[in-house]
This record gives C-alpha cells, sequence and structure tokens, in this order.
C-alpha cells in the first residue's frame, strides 16, 4: 500500500482540503505513475457539491492526469520508468462486453470504473482521483503522451479534448463540411481547434459578441451570434455537424434549422432533462440529434498523436494546489480561459 498527499472533497458544503490516501501495492499489471499535471473539469465540482447524489466521501477529484512512470508491474509490457503518460476519465471496464470488444470501454455494458468514485477493489473501496501525488492504474488504461505536448497544457486533452474529438471522428468530419460549434468554453475552445485541424469549415455559434476575437484566434472561420435572427437565417441549411457544448440546460430546437439535410447535432453537455423536442425539423430535414460521451482508450490515443500532429493542447490558466478552492469559485462564475490545470508540484 502507497500513502500519498492529495485534495480532497470532505462534504458537500466544505472547501477542499488536504488528505493523505491509500493507493494500493502495485500488481502485476499495474503502473505508478508520479502526477506532475492534473486538469480541473466542471464534473470535479459537480462531484465535490455532490450535486448528482452519488458522492461517497472524501473523495479525491480529477480525471485528467499527466505525469510520468515511477514503476511497473512485472507484466507490464509497453511503459518504463520515466516515460511520460496520461489517465483519463475511466481506469476499468468489464473488458469482454460488445462495447470492450470495439474497443469503446466508455460504453461498457456492464458500466465502466471511474477514475474516481466508482466502488472498487483500491484501498478505503472506493477510486480516487488526479488531485493527488501518485496513482496507481492498470497498464490498459494508461496512456502514452506524445513527444512535443506540453504536459500542462496537454492535460485537458484526456476529458474537454477527447469528448470534442470522439463525436467529430466518429461522424467524419473533414475537409469539404461545415461545423458549428455552439459554446466557447472548455470543451468549446477544444472543438474549434480539432474541427479547423480536420479542415472542416469552423464556424463558432454563441450567444456573446464579445467572444468572436478569441474564437478567430482559436481557429473559427467564422462567427455566429444565435442571438441575431437575420443571421441565424442566412445560415439555415448550411451546417453538416454542430458541437453542441453548452453545459446547461437549454432550448436546442433553436439551433436544428441550421444543420443541412442528413445533418447532425451532437450533444456532449450533461444536461439531461431539456426543453421539448420540436420534431418538425427534424422530420422536414431528415435530420439527428445525437450524444457523445468521451472516447475509449484507443481513441484517446489516436486524439492526443493527432493533437501532437498538430500542435494543439488546451488553453491553459495553471494554478497551485493552495488555489483550488478559488479556482472552484471563478468556474462557477465562468471566469477561466478555458481550463485550469493544478501543478501538482505544489502539492506537499
Amino acid at each position: 500500500m502507497l500513502i500519498t498527499p492529495s485534495i480532497a472533497a470532505h462534504s458537500a458544503t466544505l472547501p477542499l482540503a488536504p488528505l493523505a490516501i491509500a493507493r494500493r501495492a502495485v500488481g502485476p499489471q499495474d503502473v505508478q505513475i508520479d502526477i506532475e499535471f492534473c486538469g480541473i473539469c466542471h464534473t470535479d465540482l459537480h462531484v465535490a457539491k455532490n450535486d448528482w447524489g452519488r458522492s461517497v466521501y472524501p473523495i479525491v477529484p480529477g480525471h485528467e492526469i499527466v505525469g510520468r512512470v515511477r514503476a511497473v508491474g512485472a507484466q507490464v509490457t509497453r511503459f518504463a520508468p520515466g516515460q511520460a503518460v496520461a489517465v483519463g476519465c475511466f481506469v476499468g471496464s468489464c473488458g469482454t462486453c460488445s462495447s470492450c470488444a470495439d474497443h469503446m470501454e466508455q460504453y461498457c455494458l456492464s458500466g465502466y470504473t471511474l477514475t474516481y468514485g466508482s466502488p472498487s477493489a483500491d484501498p478505503g473501496g472506493y477510486t480516487q482521483g488526479g488531485y493527488s501525488k501518485s496513482i496507481v492504474v492498470g497498464q490498459d488504461f494508461v496512456l502514452s503522451l506524445p513527444d512535443g505536448l506540453d504536459p500542462a497544457s496537454a492535460a485537458p486533452l484526456l476529458c474537454a479534448g477527447i469528448t470534442s474529438y470522439s463525436p467529430l471522428r466518429h461522424w467524419g468530419i473533414g475537409p469539404g463540411m461545415t461545423v458549428g460549434v455552439i459554446g466557447l468554453g472548455g470543451l468549446g475552445h477544444m472543438g474549434i481547434k480539432l474541427a479547423h485541424a480536420m479542415g472542416a469549415k469552423t464556424v463558432m455559434i454563441t450567444t456573446s459578441p464579445g467572444k468572436a476575437a478569441d474564437a478567430m484566434r482559436l481557429g473559427a472561420n467564422e462567427v455566429l451570434i444565435s442571438t441575431d435572427e437575420e443571421a441565424m437565417l442566412v445560415m439555415a441549411n448550411q451546417f453538416d455537424f454542430l458541437l453542441n457544448t453548452i453545459p446547461v440546460p437549454h432550448d436546442f430546437n433553436a439551433y436544428m434549422s441550421l444543420l443541412k439535410v442528413d445533418g447532425t447535432m451532437c450533444i456532449v453537455g450533461a444536461i439531461g432533462p431539456n426543453a421539448q423536442l420540436n420534431t418538425r425539423p427534424m422530420i422536414l430535414g431528415r435530420r439527428n440529434i445525437a450524444g457523445s460521451l468521451v472516447g475509449g482508450i484507443r481513441e484517446t490515443q489516436e486524439m492526443l498523436n493527432f493533437c501532437a500532429a498538430h500542435g494543439i493542447v488546451s488553453d491553459i490558466e495553471l494554478i497551485k494546489a493552495a488555489d483550488i478552492n478559488q479556482a472552484y469559485e471563478r468556474m462557477q462564475k465562468n471566469d477561466v480561459k478555458y481550463r485550469f490545470v493544478i501543478d501538482m508540484a505544489s502539492l506537499v
């Protein structure tokens, strides 16, 4: 058993605070990782505050993990001490269902094991995440961090990056296509970068004219203000694909007329029940509404390699561990461009 410092949520109402946690001993198939950087995802905030009613305290958030291998088990063949590696949103799956067989562990029919908050054989009975100095993960759920990616800025690729990449890849985004990215936040800014790198005409769709300049800097070819009714009419039937990253309930029917015949709007925000679905624009244009989670391990590695090849990382604000509660407060106010990342060297 390994003892490591961490930052944990101790209840839904208390600030996050330091906690020494136990990690399992390194088994034959395990990789022990010294964590260098961990991104802060909005999911971390939801879990820390028990917004979804499933949190078991104390809980250590964090599923955008970058670090270096400290030690490997006797049967580990793909990783070696000193190697730069990464860990994303899940650290286990059944390995036998049809989804796992198709390298889509994120859709494991038996349920995957989350990087934090899932029942497990780890000390304490639950997985604990990346706001810590060290983690032990089975080698099948460890990713290689390609050369050339700044490790701090690469950390959010493990959630925000792959959540945007997976649907773009699945729907075959490429040259000659027009893609709209709805919402300019942690996911949206990655969606712009990735769609642009895939060769699509990329349009930022936002309610905020003040975000236009930043959207263009990130790679958008155009900006569409969704509250401008005339502009929305002009862009009707122009989009092959819409990546809807808005993380709160909203009326997504308003965007359906933008899609071409057979176009798809993919929702990646965990918004839960929403406005009543208007089927008329779907029927008239054979349009589709879909959803998407993160990618599987193979696809996540593909995404990291793609980002390295195209020089893509997240725009981040690097913080010290002691500033975690201030970062959470700012995140609730959308006061971040576009992702906080914790420098774990600051955790003592």
